[in-house]
């Protein structure tokens, strides 16, 4: 199709037509010059294409497709080749219901373990992240399938997710919260979803800076940017910003704000009509359709999980011989393998353990343990009794439904009571407990030291029962590692005191240290570290090498060479990492950071060289005064290891240029970033990012605007009318429990604007206008806009 001639054939108010959906998941067609709709569906660790096309919430049926491991888990195999392949079969499960576009990789920094939607993303890390999601990318494309790389950026809680300024000093933000994305944009993805939030007091949908200078300018990104779902606020200056598609619909609201701004000329036609190729360049890519195949995909989910579950406590208990075992816990048979929100996938095959280890033939005493939804110690007493008769123990605990979803945030890292209470007194009759872990992110362990194993399941999808089995018994040696920090208790995370900030904004005060970059630098014990797991095997690590030991300019390059043995008795796999460790540095740094891992298989007695190359960004921090990635002068430690903490090999190598680069910061006026053992400051905070601050907190009264929350505007009569009507529906759409809190949770964030898209038609502007009046305490004006006849 030859776009340039489509587009002298389009009218104005075709184009414009073009620049929103045609409903919740399909763009717009036009029928008069055969331009089609392409249909967008959820993601991202499953396909999740709703029979409903209005539904945008994720609360209706949906086809039945493979719940692979969420990223949560996926990350842990740190696994390029891996996440490719998962990358593939959801491009091949998409091509065989038609849809075009996947939501996803999702790839927001894990900021705070508390964010309701982590089990979603894949890291702390911004190197693992970034290289995860082009490997997840490359999968999906290759087979003619295009992402939605989302959620651009620092979306890095629910908590008022739709209007929160995230306040983030410029270092932090290329470093830390873009990186991801930065190297997500190396692999082409078609899309990039723009997220809710505001980033130092500007929405990201409509932030010149974030849509073009920085995505397209900088990194030269030549694909489409579409909105999250109803995260529209002001689409003329969206527009003219870098924001093309507007999801889901707005019923044709804004498209007749856009059509006017043309006509006044506050829009250009090159505004215009870049948009409009864009859409129209994704939309004939996938107008032809490949053949529908149906391929099983069950087999490719289950190594996904046996090569990402993280052993985490092995006192010699496991894998399982011929031990007589007691099964404990309700999750052993309704398991707990995905979060909720939009991305929960309605599964064409769910195990759970009870039923397997039956399948099997696996003789075992079992007992609930506990209630999911109501506490009972009766049903622990019944757990201690088994625990009594058998020799092993495994209990089955971790964070039920409802507290992980979209749409809300944790608000504890705390299991639920009667888990922690259920591990306790097991333990103190049998001191061979095995626990088996599930949920999509950290949680406190008091009774760590009372149990003799541990095995992190994550969520680990519909096949993640038998890798469960799998690895209990031996048959899989665990090799996952964790790919964020399980910190000792909610207090000891960097942004505890800081996190979710106020009902207007939220203070990133930690800047760069997030994850084990801070649990280093503030010398904090923690639970497990970054890049921790076990395994069955042993591994040795020698004969460390580079190529060379200067690195003397910008284009340069290191070659490091090291070489691992399986030492052990059992075939294992091992994840190498590489971290770099900048050796006095007068700039403020983390100890060091992950600049390189690969994932290896070894038989027994077998040694392979593992090769990983450095360049100049390895060694760089960003230059906030040249705007630019900097390598320090200086020395840096070279560190090969099996986690973080776990170091095997070190060498040292010299940076000589960059001598005479003044340091951006002055160390007098920054001290709590240099050493933290204090903590961090607001005052502080405000001299590291030279700016004024958007305030912490609104008021939230009259006059109530767009951008009210219908929590905020539910204090006035007209708002509890909008609400109950609300919780009705509600009610009505949904029998699941958390779905119904994730939805009433999503209202009252919503700005009042989000009306628009999730009244799905039936909220006019007319009618908006009419009732914002009425919110406001002026009834009559208000009833009299909602009646007027509008003239055309």
């Amino acid at each position: 199709m030859d776009i340039k001639d489509l587009m002298k054939r389009l009218t104005l108010e075709e184009k414009v037509s073009l620049l929103s959906g045609k409903n919740v998941w399909e763009t717009q067609d036009i029928e008069r010059l055969g331009i089609p709709s392409i249909m967008m569906a959820d993601g991202p660790h499953g396909l999740r294409k709703q029979y409903d096309k209005q539904d945008n919430l994720g609360i209706n049926d949906s086809v039945p497709a493979t719940c692979f491991p969420t990223a949560s888990l996926v990350a842990c195999s740190f696994d390029r080749d891996l996440v490719k392949k998962m990358g593939e079969a959801l491009a091949e499960e998409c091509s065989e219901n038609d849809v075009d576009i996947l939501l996803g990789p999702g790839i927001n920094i894990k900021r705070s373990p508390l964010c309701g939607r982590n089990f979603e993303y894949f890291s702390e890390d911004p190197y693992l992240t970034g290289e995860l999601a082009k490997a997840y990318i490359t999968g999906v494309q290759e087979k003619g399938v295009g992402v939605s790389v989302k959620h651009y950026c620092c979306n890095n809680q629910e908590t008022l997710r739709f209007i929160s300024s995230s306040e983030v000093d410029e270092r932090a933000l290329r470093e830390i919260y873009l990186y991801g994305f930065e190297e997500a944009v190396k692999a082409n993805p078609d899309t990039i979803m723009a997220s809710y939030n505001r980033v130092n007091g500007e929405y990201v949908v409509e932030s010149k800076k974030f849509l073009t200078e920085i995505l397209r300018n900088e990194w030269g990104y030549q694909g489409l940017v579409v909105t999250d779902w109803g995260a529209c606020n002001d689409r003329v200056e969206g527009l003219k910003n870098g924001q093309d598609l507007e999801m889901p619909s707005s019923f044709g609201i804004n498209n007749r704000k856009v059509l006017d701004a043309v006509r006044k000329g506050e829009i250009t036609e090159i505004e215009l009509d870049q948009a409009v190729e864009r859409i129209l360049n994704l939309v004939f890519k996938h107008q032809k359709k490949q053949g529908k195949i149906h391929i099983d995909h069950q087999e490719l989910a289950k190594e996904i999980s046996d090569n990402s579950m993280v052993l985490l406590k092995n006192e010699g208990v496991l894998p399982l011989k011929d031990q007589s075992i007691g099964i404990i816990g309700k999750l052993a048979r309704i398991p707990r393998y995905q979060g909720s929100g939009s991305s929960k996938i309605n599964p064409k095959t769910l195990e759970n353990v009870y039923d397997c280890l039956v399948k099997q033939g696996i003789n075992f005493k079992y007992a609930d343990g506990y209630d999911l939804d109501k506490d009972n110690e009766n049903l622990i007493l019944e757990a201690v009794e088994v625990a009594k008769q058998v020799e092993i123990p495994i209990l089955f605990i971790g964070l039920t439904d409802e507290y992980e979803s979209e749409g809300y945030d944790r608000t504890t890292l705390k299991l639920p009571k009667m888990h922690d209470l259920l591990v306790e007194r097991v333990a103190e009759v049998n001191p061979n407990t095995v626990v088996v872990l599930f949920g999509g992110a950290p949680v406190e362990m008091p009774w760590i030291n009372k149990v003799k194993g541990l095995l992190n399941a994550y969520l680990s999808g519909g096949s993640g029962a038998s890798s469960i089995i799998d690895i209990l018994f031996g048959r899989v040696n665990p090799s996952g590692k964790l790919a964020e920090t399980y910190p000792l208790k909610l207090e000891d995370t960097p942004c505890y005191e800081y996190s979710p900030g106020g009902n207007n904004a939220v203070y990133y005060v930690e800047s760069i240290y997030v994850g084990y970059r801070f649990y280093e630098k503030a010398k904090r014990e923690v639970l497990f570290p970054f890049g921790y797991g076990l395994s069955y095997t042993t591994f040795s690590y020698h004969d460390l090498q580079v190529s060379k030991t200067t690195f003397d300019h910008d284009d340069d390059i290191i070659e490091v060479s090291f070489k691992i043995k399986n030492t052990g008795n059992m075939f294992g796999k091992e994840v190498c990492q590489l971290y770099i460790k900048p050796v006095n540095p007068k700039v403020f740094r983390p100890v060091k950071e992950l600049k390189g891992f690969e994932k290896v298989s070894l038989d027994v007695s077998e040694e392979k060289e593992i090769k990983i190359i450095l360049d100049k960004k390895a060694f760089s921090y960003y230059d906030i005064n040249k705007k630019a990635w900097v390598p320090e002068h200086g020395e840096y430690e070279i560190c090969v290891g099996s986690s973080s903490v776990d170091i095997h090999l070190t060498t040292t190598i010299k940076v000589p240029i960059n001598q005479d680069l003044p340091s951006p910061y002055n160390q007098e006026l920054l001290p709590s970033y240099y050493d933290l053992t204090n903590g961090f400051n607001i005052d502080e905070f405000k001299k590291l990012v030279k700016r004024e601050l958007t305030p912490l907190n609104r008021e939230g009264v009259r006059p109530y605007h767009a951008n009210s929350t219908m929590r905020e505007v539910s204090k006035t009569l007209a708002g509890k009318l909008l609400l109950s009507i609300a919780k009705r529906e509600i009610k009505k759409s949904s029998k699941d429990n958390t779905t119904r809190l994730m939805m009433l949770n999503s209202f009252l964030d919503l700005p009042y604007r989000g009306l628009y898209s999730f009244g799905k038609g039936m909220i006019t502007e007319q009618l908006a206008e009419g009732l914002l009046l009425m919110i406001n305490g002026k009834y009559i004006k208000g009833l009299i806009t909602m009646l007027k006849k509008k003239h055309k």
